[in-house]
């Protein structure tokens, strides 16, 4: 998969109607640069939880976790499973800069947010990406969170505050912990910029994945003890139980 075209005197042109598709890069026959093959091959959720969006076996149900624990959350939108080829196309994104790729992965999320806003998900006010610290925004280079909340408060015509939620201080990966680990890891890791103004405001935290939830729990609770009246969680994929395909 290249996120160039061949020729090495060209750049890539995102506004260029037919481009080669970023993952069989034959000529796309959409819109966008993904072909209508390869979309339609990509691990769309199917059946979830109504809540956390867990895959489960068929829709309208909500999971176990949920019913025994409601989170502060309202409800996770997310179009995807996280399976290949987005599981590639998300790491890719985030720990190689391919940001063709994160774009690609918004546009689609957007579609999948518009579809969701016409069967009756009500509309955000505004768009807050999960923030990084500042150690890790100098090791990274760039947040991948916030140019997913840029691209789709584009698409969407939603404000984003990209600097209300804050991470003060450094800690663990969340990929290296288990889920009992992830929540101790964020007691007390995030915070809110003085000039957030979040009363009886109906919020969507944008993230990329959403593991088990301790992450969006965490900024839930921080956003409505602060006086927001709904907060929703989108992101680009969801993943399963352990052990479950």
């Amino acid at each position: 998969m290249r996120c160039q075209p061949k020729d090495d005197n060209q750049v890539y042109i995102w506004s260029k109607n037919k481009q080669p598709c970023l993952l069989c890069d034959e000529r796309s026959d959409t819109s966008y640069p993904l072909c209508s093959a390869c979309e339609g091959d990509l691990p769309w959720l199917g059946g979830h939880c109504r809540v956390c969006a867990l895959p489960l076996p068929s829709e309208g149900l909500v999971c176990g976790e949920c019913l025994k624990r409601p989170p502060a959350f309202e409800r996770v939108e997310t179009p995807w499973r996280y399976a290949f080829p987005v599981d590639s196309l998300v790491t890719r994104f985030k720990h190689q800069a391919r940001w063709p790729l994160g774009r690609l992965l918004a546009t689609l999320l957007s579609h999948h947010l518009q579809h969701a806003f016409d069967e009756g998900l009500l509309r955000p006010d505004l768009l807050l990406p999960v923030p990084l610290s500042a150690q890790r925004l100098r090791q990274r280079g760039f947040n991948q969170a916030a140019m997913l909340a840029d691209w789709l408060g584009a698409r969407l015509a939603l404000p984003v505050q990209p600097h209300w939620l804050q991470r003060p201080e450094d800690s663990a990966h969340q990929q290296d912990l288990d889920a009992a680990a992830r929540k101790r890891n964020l007691r007390r890791a995030f915070a809110l910029n003085a000039q957030a103004q979040l009363a009886g405001r109906h919020v969507a935290v944008i993230d990329d994945v959403l593991t088990t939830g301790a992450t969006a729990e965490a900024i839930a609770r921080l956003l409505r003890k602060a006086g927001a009246a709904r907060v929703d969680i989108y992101c680009l994929a969801r993943t399963p139980k352990p052990g479950e395909r």
